[in-house]
């Protein structure tokens, strides 16, 4: 097997480093934790301002299923807040895809749609927060390669996951508008995608071999 665990190797020894191409065998817990990996070849009104790091903000999502609003609390999470502001700011979200979903688990993103977009993000990781909260329907987490990698991918889980808060996956949002639009990504491709093509080939590869994943058009600060 060649996956990379989003906790320490927390759920047994057969997770080692890497993603592969196999699908995943095991299930409960030890599928899901296998579900929000990162590949290991790349890796308004609530608005607050700049210069205040600790002001709530939020997140428009425009998608081909519909539109969603996430509000991110820095209280909650300060660092991982701080990198999904500066993503967002940049554009890094916009045109990409939802290329994993798992029912009754979780949607995922966070590979851009251009490959040379991805690829200047690869060494720049950031360190864990501390979990307050926990993974309940809704919020929105950084994925991971172990402790101490998150750069880019995140997943909002479908249901509660309170079993990812021990693993050390720290919150740092939460829909607040437009979970139904969440619910209605297209779950057709499950976890088909390779994580290693789409980091190399972007869009040009999921359009050609699954065409109708739920696109991010824009995501934007309000």
């Amino acid at each position: 097997m060649t996956r990379m665990c989003l906790g320490a190797l927390l759920f047994c020894s057969s997770l080692v480093a890497g993603c592969g191409d196999d699908a995943a065998a095991d299930s409960g817990t030890d599928m899901a934790a296998e579900m929000i990996t990162v590949d290991g070849a790349v890796d308004g009104a609530m608005d607050g301002p700049a210069d205040d790091p600790d002001a709530p903000f939020e997140v428009v999502f425009d998608t081909s299923a519909g539109t969603f609003v996430v509000t991110i609390d820095p209280m909650r999470a300060p660092l991982g807040a701080a990198r999904f502001r500066e993503l967002v700011e940049t554009g890094y979200y916009d045109g990409s895809k939802f290329f994993r979903v798992v029912p009754s688990f979780v949607v995922q993103f966070g590979l851009a749609a251009d490959p040379a977009t991805t690829a200047t993000w690869v060494d720049r990781e950031i360190l864990d927060d501390p979990v307050v909260g926990s993974n309940t329907r809704g919020t929105l987490t950084f994925a991971t390669r172990g402790p101490d990698t998150r750069t880019t991918q995140l997943f909002i889980n479908l249901v509660d996951n309170a079993f990812l808060d021990a693993m050390g996956f720290s919150p740092l949002g939460q829909v607040t508008e437009g979970l139904e639009n969440v619910d209605a990504i297209n779950d057709e491709y499950r976890e088909r995608p390779d994580q290693r093509r789409i980091t190399n080939e972007g869009n040009a590869y999921l359009d050609a071999d699954f065409p109708r994943l739920t696109t991010i058009t824009t995501a934007r600060i309000r």
